[in-house]
């Protein structure tokens, strides 16, 4: 036992060296961002019908969603922008929550379906828009901006990121008298979007109008963890 507890200790003071100098690091996280102005928007709609009997009901939703679909093809927006999901029908319930003990009943039946349209020509956005709620659309789900070529932004916002760094591992390194050595190792845990991609939701859509919306800015931010040798 006692010849293990020796070997045990003689190893600590072995590993105590190689342990110090494999921590003589400064590792410090640089962020970045940049901005542009957008250039596409995804505008998520939706139909929904109630009716007593659920064929009809169904028979309203994909009238609707034909007539959308049309006109959003009619104003030169192409196929492969546009998506149709989230078809459902579902019973309506009456008085499932009442405490009076009677029973719940189904007195009719909700369909609907979701329509996502990529518009890349922002100044028909606000047309698009009013254009669908005329044709039927009664839900609106979200609009959010984007860039349809989001990768020179995201360069630009990794340089900052990386002079970000340095600039942190200078400083820290001035700041407890040491010398900044070469750059170890860089690593990039993940890009993320900034506020300036904004989701609008509305329970449903007014009169048709064009409906003015304004884009503003993006603000598109990258994080880099960088490893900084210190030099004796």
């Amino acid at each position: 036992m006692r010849a293990l507890i020796s070997l045990f200790f003689v190893l600590v003071i072995l590993a105590q060296p190689a342990l110090a100098e494999a921590q003589r690091v400064i590792t410090v996280t640089g962020s970045g961002t940049a901005e542009a102005v957008p250039d596409m928007a995804m505008i998520q709609m939706g139909v929904m019908f109630e009716d007593a009997n659920p064929e009809l009901a169904l028979a309203q939703v994909s009238e609707a969603a034909t007539a959308i679909t049309e006109r959003i093809k009619a104003m030169q927006i192409a196929p492969r922008d546009v998506q149709t999901s989230d078809l459902s029908l579902n019973p309506v319930w009456n008085n499932r929550s009442s405490s009076s003990g009677s029973e719940p009943r189904v007195s009719g039946y909700s369909a609907s379906i979701q329509v996502r349209v990529r518009v890349r020509d922002l100044d028909k956005l606000g047309e698009i828009i009013a254009a669908v709620v005329s044709d039927g659309a009664n839900r609106f789900g979200g609009l959010q901006f984007g860039l349809q070529y989001p990768d020179p932004v995201l360069e630009a916002a990794r340089r900052n990121a990386v002079k970000d760094g340095k600039a942190r591992a200078s400083l820290y390194a001035q700041a407890a008298g040491v010398k900044l050595g070469k750059l170890l190792s860089i690593t990039e845990p993940g890009t993320a979007s900034g506020p300036g991609q904004m989701m609008m939701e509305m329970a449903s859509m007014g009169r048709a109008a064009d409906v003015p919306v304004s884009a503003g800015e993006l603000s598109l931010s990258a994080q880099v963890t960088m490893v900084f040798e210190i030099e004796d």
